[in-house]
């Protein structure tokens, strides 16, 4: 069923029945006697019956009026509340975000990037909380788009239409092994010497693998490898198990630096990632998504100049 009045007829019949007048309700509702009067008849014809009779001397409410007012100040209490709670939720929401810093990241790059940043932008005296969402790169993407990060430290640029990707850097992917293997006293690998060995690869489709197959396609080569894995922290746990040698970009293997592990360039591989920040077009950044963005750049600035 149509409803066919809305929350100011309710408040011109309150008003009316509270002053017994109409041009007193419109003085109090800071309306003209004659909006007053076309709000009362528009209720009037939407409930089908009279709420008040009109003399020359006063406004009397009907039966009817007697018997609606109690509804109608329901209605409006309602309304008020209603309206109260969402801005309280707005006001409480606003303050949140302009209090927490977003970030969608790639695991790999969380030491010798995310971490820095963080130090540096606590030093800097900042005390937003940071939100940390370590996803794969398409996930970053998407996470961006969607407005769910306020911005995005990323491999893979330009993966929806609604971002813009900053590069900074290119990274190398080379060989992740232990420090104790013999072609860890190496300081540069070639591909002949690690195809003989166990390899641990990305898996197809991710990021890093298509970097790799891409390398490998423009000089021929033929790739063997033992194990596929989806995540790099996969790959290196199998490394220090001794079960065999990835394929990884530097970074993912900074963080397992004290742990036996080591990684070494392969000078005829010739692959390499983009890292940049990923953010969403249009989207007005809070003071603190700025300084942590801030950091972040300078990290990225110090790792590109090494």
């Amino acid at each position: 069923m149509r409803i066919g009045f809305d929350f100011m007829d309710l408040e011109a019949f309150l008003a009316v029945k509270d002053t017994g007048s109409f041009q007193v309700a419109a003085e109090r509702m800071n309306l003209s006697q004659s909006s007053i009067t076309r709000r009362i008849q528009k209720l009037e014809t939407a409930l089908g019956t009279a709420l008040f009779e009109r003399t020359t001397r006063d406004v009397r409410p009907t039966l009817a009026a007697k018997g609606f007012q109690a509804r109608a100040e329901s209605i409006l209490q309602e309304a008020q509340e209603a309206t109260r709670s969402m801005r309280d939720e707005t006001a409480a929401y606003h303050f949140q975000r302009l209090q927490t810093v977003s970030l969608a990241t790639i695991p790999t790059i969380v030491p010798a990037l995310v971490a820095p940043a963080i130090k540096a932008f606590r030093a800097a005296g900042h005390s937003a909380r940071i939100r940390l969402m370590d996803l794969a790169a398409n996930e970053v993407a998407e996470a961006v788009s969607q407005g769910e990060a306020d911005f995005g430290i990323c491999s893979l640029p330009m993966l929806e239409p609604t971002t813009q990707f900053e590069a900074v850097f290119n990274e190398p992917i080379g060989l992740a092994l232990p420090e104790a293997h013999q072609l860890a006293q190496r300081a540069t690998l070639s591909w002949r010497l690690i195809q003989s060995e166990t390899l641990i690869l990305p898996a197809r489709g991710t990021g890093n693998r298509l970097l790799i197959d891409e390398s490998l396609a423009k000089t021929n080569r033929l790739l063997r490898w033992t194990y596929e894995v989806g995540r790099s922290t996969t790959a290196l746990e199998l490394v220090v198990s001794g079960l065999g040698l990835a394929l990884l970009p530097r970074s993912a293997v900074s963080g397992h630096a004290g742990a036996g592990m080591c990684w070494r360039p392969v000078s005829d591989l010739n692959a390499e990632r983009p890292i940049g920040v990923l953010s969403r077009l249009g989207r007005v950044d809070t003071q603190a998504a700025i300084a942590f963005k801030q950091a972040l750049l300078h990290v990225l600035e110090d790792i590109r100049s090494r």
